[in-house]
């Protein structure tokens, strides 16, 4: 459980974050003490999070933008670094796009999309955050899937994406030591509370039929929450983790060990 107080001073801005995991990671950091940035691309939605953020700490503001674009992540991490005056902790959450389809019957549009959409919003917040995560030593942590890790069919592009955050996190780790700044990541499964969760499950698809029997297969005996996952991206940005970078940890149930 997050610890009152463990982030207090401690600035950190949260991309994706109107919704899902990176809302929940949002609300532990402000239940700790941090002064807390979400993004999204909606500014409706964007400022009703940042309103019931604000029941646990004044300290939250939302900030717009796409972070598939470089121009709006830029923008975002400067209106978060000059509101604030430094910047200590990235959470890279933010991410969306197609879900899983076989290899074979996806398009070269929706290869390229997949991509774009999955891949750039990961890495675009960490090269903008950089220079200030730079000042005073800091913390990165991106959010990606165990995919990557466990060969699934109707899951090729997702986890080749999900494979090349993994390995840029043990090569930004060493590349960013000598700024004090580490970088891990948390690898995701299908997890509950979600909005994720809800487009699967929504109706009959490939999706639907392929994540069903995943869920029956939790040796947990029930998938992840939005919750769970949050413990342990704000466990590997605290100081508690100082001696952790380079690392991904899956937050899986115990549904597959394999580990690169």
């Amino acid at each position: 459980m997050t610890v009152p107080a463990a982030f207090k001073g401690k600035v950190a801005l949260v991309t994706g974050s109107s919704r899902g995991v990176g809302f929940r990671i949002a609300e532990r950091l402000a239940e700790a003490g941090a002064v807390v940035f979400i993004n999204g691309r909606s500014a409706e939605r964007g400022e009703q999070a940042a309103a019931e953020l604000r029941q646990a700490s004044p300290d939250v503001r939302f900030v717009a933008g796409d972070c598939a674009s470089y121009p709006d992540v830029a923008a975002v991490v400067g209106t978060a670094r000059s509101m604030a005056g430094r910047l200590d902790i990235l959470i890279s959450a933010g991410a969306e796009g197609d879900g899983p389809a076989p290899f074979a019957e996806m398009t070269p549009e929706q290869i390229e999309s997949t991509i774009r959409t999955r891949l750039l919003p990961r890495i675009f917040p960490v090269h903008a955050a950089l220079p200030a995560l730079r000042e005073n030593g800091g913390s990165v942590v991106l959010l990606t899937t165990d995919a990557a890790r466990q060969p699934t069919p109707g899951e090729s592009v997702l986890g080749a994406v999900g494979a090349s955050v993994m390995m840029m996190t043990k090569v930004l780790a060493r590349e960013f030591s000598r700024f004090k700044v580490r970088v891990n990541s948390v690898a995701l499964t299908l997890t509950s509370d979600t909005p994720t969760w809800d487009r699967f499950f929504a109706g009959a698809s490939f999706e639907q039929d392929m994540l069903a029997k995943a869920v029956a297969r939790f040796p947990l005996g029930r998938p992840p929450s939005a919750d769970e996952v949050a413990e342990v991206a704000v466990f590997l940005a605290s100081d508690a983790a100082a001696q952790v970078t380079g690392q991904t940890i899956s937050v899986n149930g115990g549904l597959s060990f394999g580990g690169w």
